[in-house]
């Protein structure tokens, strides 16, 4: 009897094996023939290695955090640096098709181009900067920050007056992605140390510190003086923007800060079509004091559109912020007016935190 019963066991094990290999068999058959489906838990990454345009993926601006996408028509909101009716150089933000993630920053440049894709999205007195038929052949992303773009031939056919726009275009709309510091050129795959026309220094790169729509000033002593880029509104028919504009400033008292505020307050050149939006008597009245990364910037009540209600300019907080949170340091500016206690904008609504640059930008580090 026990016998038997050991038989029986035995049979039994053997063909529990038999069967669990055949079921196991089965499955490798079928992963075979499709995919192999994932872990339940595994997370999908994308394989940007050894890819042109690695790092510049991120989305959304400034970053250009915050980017607006439009699932439903396959857009996207990105900021593309452009030639204005007056040719100085400003942001515009255009809803361009989708790209793949490894490929935004190549899409971006191909929408420089003139009579390129961007020819129908251009606001009115805007033009783009390469010249027409330029190919952009790659965009590699270095791991210093660098990325370089190589171009066709055709880039070359510009006038040397056209050489800095062309240039400074190109750099903030590179820059505006995150991890991305300065612009390197290539045409035809040959690396340029200078720009094919007017000969522009390129070097290890060129970068936001070079500046934008430079002013030169006689007044100004070069020596002495700290080179800024401060924000000044303009506008194109119903098309309102804000330009950069890349002047030196005498710092007083080591204060970087107040003097490009002061410098705000007497505005742009008379000799430019930018706004000057702060009224008359203006002042500071204390040197701005950065803490945790917020800047506190205390007025007179002269900076007021309407004392009555505790009103500032909508213009005149986009301004201050623009401009001073382009410094790494300051990453809110909190603007105080002097015997105010709340503060309004145009549309009655409070300021009860420190403003930053989002509440203005779409885009702006993407």
């Amino acid at each position: 009897m026990q016998k038997r019963s050991l038989l029986l066991l035995s049979l039994t094990v053997f063909l529990t094996i038999i069967l669990s290999g055949c079921f196991q068999g089965e499955q490798s058959l079928d992963n075979e023939e499709g995919e192999m489906d994932p872990p339940k838990d595994a997370e999908a990454v994308d394989d940007l290695e050894d890819k042109p345009g690695e790092k510049t993926s991120a989305e959304g601006e400034e970053n250009q955090e915050d980017t607006e996408e439009d699932t439903s028509s396959g857009t996207v909101d990105r900021q593309l640096y452009l030639l204005d009716a007056n040719g100085m150089v400003a942001s515009q933000t255009l809803q361009l098709p989708q790209a793949e993630s490894n490929a935004v920053a190549q899409q971006a440049m191909e929408y420089l181009v003139k009579d390129g894709p961007v020819a129908s999205l251009l606001p009115n007195g805007f033009q783009a900067v390469l010249p027409a038929g330029t190919e952009i052949l790659g965009v590699n992303l270095k791991d210093n920050g660098t990325m370089v773009v190589d171009v066709s031939g055709e880039f070359e056919n510009y006038k040397a007056e056209q050489e800095l726009e062309i240039l400074q275009a190109m750099t903030y709309t590179a820059t505006q992605f995150e991890n991305v510091d300065k612009l390197k050129l290539r045409i035809d795959g040959q690396q340029q140390e200078t720009m094919p026309v007017d000969g522009t220094p390129i070097g290890e790169g060129y970068s936001r510190v070079n500046g934008i729509n430079l002013v030169q000033s006689n007044t100004v002593d070069l020596l002495s003086s700290e080179p800024v880029t401060l924000y000044y509104p303009s506008a194109q028919g119903d098309n309102e923007y804000f330009v950069p504009v890349t002047q030196h400033i005498e710092v007083e008292d080591s204060d970087l800060y107040g003097s490009m505020v002061q410098a705000l307050m007497q505005g742009p050149s008379a000799d430019t079509n930018l706004q000057h939006v702060f009224n008359n008597a203006t002042e500071l009245t204390n040197h701005p004091s950065l803490k945790e990364g917020v800047l506190e910037v205390v007025f007179n009540q002269n900076v007021l559109q309407d004392e009555g209600q505790s009103v500032i300019s909508n213009e005149v907080m986009e301004t201050l912020v623009r401009t001073l949170t382009q410094d790494e340091a300051i990453e809110a500016v909190e603007v105080k007016v002097e015997d105010v206690e709340t503060l309004f904008n145009e549309n009655g609504e409070p300021y009860t935190e420190p403003v930053t640059a989002q509440n203005f930008i779409s885009t702006e580090k993407l």
